[in-house]
């Protein structure tokens, strides 16, 4: 990846990263995200290129993208696209990566990414929180480090959330109180920090053209891999091949199943403030389901 930040066009990143003259040929809007403009390019010599384009200051949250991309590449567990380069133009900023040709799932692509996922998780990482901050679609998203988990997610995570929403207006009852309680959810269970994807749903994974699996669009940081596992519920989209793979190479403890409520919650919050609407209903549903399940 060319580490220079300012270019005058996608064409001379992509030749200054590639080695090889870029010409265009092509370019085609692809449908899929709601934040970015994404788009696939072809070369003259028949390159193909996926590349996401924003104003000038989602440069931070494409770097950030861009080094978990190639973070999890160097565990060699999930496949994801290579980050060709990212940086900056007069009218805004870029991310390049490798064009990966998709295709239909399959049972054995599902087991492959359970198994992947798992593997991943099971790499011990130094700490809570990353090296950067980055974001959860456009909200921005802290990862100070930390050794302790239960105040990580408390301060950065769910309480960070709370805050933005009460900037729009929006009081939750008794979201303090869970706040304060949070530690009865891991009386018996003390998780060791794992990279995480961060914004794994079903938008987020695909099956290149031999049916297997890769991921994209990370929010990684260093937390509990069970924050992982829980979104993959919230929308659905993942078969029991997935999580029987996960399970057998990286039991879950017993604890996930009310956990998952919890690690669901931070999410729930972030689209209320994304996009408001019904996810209000959900976020006060699960803070009264977490409070009754400990009262």
């Amino acid at each position: 990846m060319n580490k220079q930040k300012q270019f005058s066009s996608i064409s001379e990143a992509i030749t200054l990263a590639t080695g090889l003259p870029f010409e265009l040929a092509e370019k085609s809007s692809l449908s899929g995200g709601c934040i970015n403009r994404a788009s696939r390019i072809r070369s003259l010599d028949n390159r193909d290129f996926f590349v996401k384009e924003n104003e000038i200051r989602f440069l931070p949250f494409f770097e950030a993208e861009a080094k978990a991309l190639e973070e999890i590449e160097g565990t060699s567990t999930l496949q994801v696209p290579r980050v060709i380069s990212f940086g900056s133009l007069p009218d805004g900023s870029f991310l390049i990566l490798s064009f990966v040709k998709e295709s239909s799932s399959t049972k054995l692509g599902e087991s492959r990414l359970g198994e992947a996922l798992a593997n991943l998780h099971k790499i011990r990482q130094p700490h809570f929180g990353w090296k950067i901050d980055n974001c959860i679609g456009s909200t921005p998203q802290p990862n100070p480090k930390s050794e302790d988990w239960i105040e990580f997610f408390r301060s950065h995570r769910l309480e960070h959330q709370f805050k933005l929403a009460r900037e729009k207006g929006k009081e939750f009852t008794n979201s303090d109180r869970l706040l304060s309680e949070l530690d009865c959810f891991f009386l018996d269970y003390s998780p060791q920090p794992s990279l995480l994807h961060g914004d794994l749903w079903g938008g987020n994974t695909s099956y290149d053209s031999r049916g297997m699996p890769f991921v994209f669009d990370p929010a990684s940081y260093y937390g509990d891999r069970e924050a992982d596992l829980a979104f993959t519920y919230m929308f659905g989209g993942f078969s029991k091949s997935f999580y029987e793979s996960y399970q057998s190479v990286f039991p879950l403890d017993s604890g996930f199943q009310i956990r998952k409520t919890l690690y669901n919650l931070y999410h729930e919050l972030n689209h209320f403030n994304l996009f408001g609407g019904g996810y209000s209903h959900s976020v006060q549903s699960s803070i009264d389901q977490l409070l009754s399940s400990i009262s």
